[in-house]
């Protein structure tokens, strides 16, 4: 039988080196069901308006259906899909008057009250699963370089710093229908942490580095660790940061002893400035 725990959570965004900020974060708590959130990062691209109403876009259209959605009857892998393909919609609405052309990577995850863990992602933000210290999956990036290590052309290393880690074979707003990369959790547990961020966070960190941090900080302290941790490596070329981070910790029992209040708060070949 599972152990009953407690979800503590933090987001981080900060605009880095850009003069802009296109990122945007948020972790939203269900108004109805208690234990019921949903974590979203969006990468915007396409300019300095067209980025962020990108970005924009994504969150309206996950608050909104997420309001709607219902744990004990709806199908949370299906709404995920909804989130990607609604907002890659709107976005080539919002193209059709834009000056730029909007772009966003989508890297979402949803929790239910029962402890299973949904989630979806297009582009080249990324969601990691650990257990402790231990990375156990993450999202493969919808990326010219990832397509390298894929056919073991390159390792990952390589690929974080090969001149064209910056172009996506696919993400919302192309002319192409968006990717949509879905895993399961079935059951989370205590010592489980999600992170979701930008690629101005992980391009920084080696998931040894990443689960390191996770396992040793609070979400709020490893939430400031990375983004400073990372401007510094960037050395004044940094991207805008973002990530979520929530951590799955034993629910204290003893009485004496009450637990902390958790915080529960481009077409195809698209490449980014």
């Amino acid at each position: 039988m599972t152990k009953a725990f407690r979800l503590i959570a933090s987001t981080g965004i900060h605009k880095g080196d850009r003069e802009y900020q296109q990122d945007q974060v948020a972790l939203i708590a269900h108004p109805r069901y208690n234990g019921c959130v949903l974590g979203v990062v969006a990468d915007g691209m396409g300019g300095r308006s067209g980025g962020r109403k990108a970005s924009d876009q994504v969150m309206l259209t996950a608050r909104q259906l997420f309001e709607r959605y219902s744990p004990e009857t709806d199908d949370p892998a299906a709404l995920l899909r909804t989130i990607v393909q609604e907002s890659h919609i709107v976005i080539r609405l919002t193209a059709i008057s834009a000056e730029q052309e909007p772009h966003s990577t989508l890297a979402a995850f949803l929790i239910n009250p029962r402890g299973d863990c949904h989630w979806v992602h297009a582009g080249d933000s990324r969601i990691y699963h650990f257990q402790g210290s231990r990375l156990v999956h993450r999202t493969n990036d919808h990326s010219y370089v990832q397509a390298l290590v894929d056919r073991g052309e390159l390792t990952e290393a390589e690929a974080t710093n090969h001149p064209h880690s910056n172009i996506l074979i696919g993400c919302l707003g192309t002319e192409s229908d968006p990717p949509a990369t879905a895993h399961l959790i079935p059951q989370l547990q205590p010592g489980d942490v999600l992170m979701a961020c930008s690629d101005g966070v992980w391009h920084y960190f080696s998931p040894a580095e990443l689960g390191s941090v996770l396992e040793s900080l609070s979400p709020r302290e490893a939430t400031e660790f990375l983004i400073e941790k990372a401007r510094q490596r960037a050395r004044g070329g940094g991207d805008n940061l973002s990530l979520v981070i929530v951590k799955m910790e034993t629910l204290v029992e003893e009485k004496k002893i009450p637990p902390l209040a958790s915080l529960t708060p481009q077409p195809t070949g698209a490449t980014r400035p």
